[in-house]
């Protein structure tokens, strides 16, 4: 939980999943770069957005990640969009930008091999991203897309990505994918945002502090 305030797991509770709109909420989700609170979401929801990290600058880039960028892309771009950061820059926290560009920007570059008996191709491998540099300085990092476990032991690594061009290739994805999210998502469409941000409150029991 983000708030140590004694009742706050149960006002939490009886809240609805701001992704999935079904299922009780269980915790508030915020965003780790910019810390701010996204929404309150379910144990499901908040265990399908969250990177699958073999290390801290290394991601596992697996298959639910067909929910967040192609099936329910829309959705989930809304949810992240709940951050003034996120949403005045047009891109996403770097982990999420990162399996964004390996599992949808670099989806092509993916060799396949012959499934034996089956006389179809899958997918080589496990896809794997990583970067260079440091989250609170996002602008210097590099994106390595890589395979890892490759039956012949080929296609180590699939690509090389600056952050910039990460972000460029993102926006315009996310023109064509949610257009409404983007035209209000430049950093002079401040309109629907909050005058003041809310930031992440590790406890609200202080005089004059609310949830948010």
């Amino acid at each position: 939980m983000l708030s140590k305030k004694p009742g706050t797991a149960r006002k939490v509770a009886t809240w609805t999943c701001a992704v999935c709109q079904t299922a009780p909420a269980a915790v508030l989700d915020h965003c780790h770069e910019h810390s701010y609170v996204r929404a309150p979401v379910c144990s499901s929801c908040n265990t399908l957005e969250r990177p699958d990290h073999l290390y801290s600058n290394d991601i596992r880039v697996a298959g639910r990640y067909t929910r967040l960028f192609d099936t329910d892309a829309a959705d989930w771009l809304r949810h992240w969009h709940r951050c003034p950061g996120c949403r005045t820059r047009s891109v996403l926290p770097l982990p999420h930008l990162a399996a964004w560009t390996a599992h949808t920007a670099c989806r092509t570059l993916r060799p396949t091999h012959h499934t034996r008996g089956s006389g179809r191709r899958q997918p080589c491998g496990v896809l794997r991203v990583s970067w260079t540099g440091s989250q609170n300085a996002p602008r210097s990092c590099l994106l390595t897309v890589s395979v890892d476990f490759c039956p012949s032991g080929e296609h180590r690594v699939l690509a090389q990505v600056p952050y910039r061009e990460a972000v460029g290739r993102f926006q315009a994805w996310l023109a064509e994918t949610s257009p409404d999210l983007t035209a209000n998502a430049r950093p002079d469409r401040l309109d629907d945002l909050p005058d003041r941000i809310r930031p992440v409150i590790a406890d609200t029991s202080g005089e004059g502090l609310s949830l948010f």
